[in-house]
């Protein structure tokens, strides 16, 4: 890539990024919101902003319907005696590659979810079922402290 094209970019991602913080900074309850999930550890602000932006219903759904709405929740593939794979499939899209990549972070960083995907892995899961497992888990914790209003620190001891 074209070193000026590169400048550019980073530029206006970063005037986009200060865009976010500064209507987020501007609305107590959407600053709140943020603040709890960035109580998380594997959640950053790109992560919080799309949460915010991608899925409001946050806090006001179960987990289950949360999983749901992200696409990550399991869905079989069987018919009558057959039992075939469960698979992920739905919900919106953009969101659940970003809850991926968190997923990623906080398997390694956040001692909850670090140990799940410990088990799992010791388990013999694949690593994608691995992610996957880790990215549901975190939109229901993410729920349930929106829907408590209490930070990850709070609510862990």
């Amino acid at each position: 890539m074209d070193t000026a094209l590169r400048l550019l970019l980073d530029t206006q991602v970063g005037t986009l990024e200060t865009q976010i913080g500064h209507l987020t900074a501007a609305d107590d309850a959407l600053m709140q919101t943020a603040e709890i999930f960035r109580s998380v550890p594997g959640i950053g602000p790109v992560v919080s902003s799309m949460l915010i932006a991608e899925l409001p219903e946050l806090g006001q759904i179960s987990g289950e319907q949360a999983a749901a709405l992200t696409g990550l929740a399991p869905i079989a593939r069987d018919s009558g005696a057959m039992r075939g794979k469960w698979a992920i499939a739905g919900g919106r899209r953009l969101l659940r590659h970003v809850m991926f990549q968190a997923a990623l972070v906080a398997s390694y960083h956040n001692p909850v979810l670090k140990a799940f995907a410990d088990r799992l892995r010791n388990a013999g899961k694949p690593h994608k079922v691995i992610v996957t497992a880790v990215a549901r888990k975190l939109v229901t914790i993410v729920n349930a402290l929106c829907k408590s209003g209490q930070m990850w620190a709070s609510s862990i001891r």
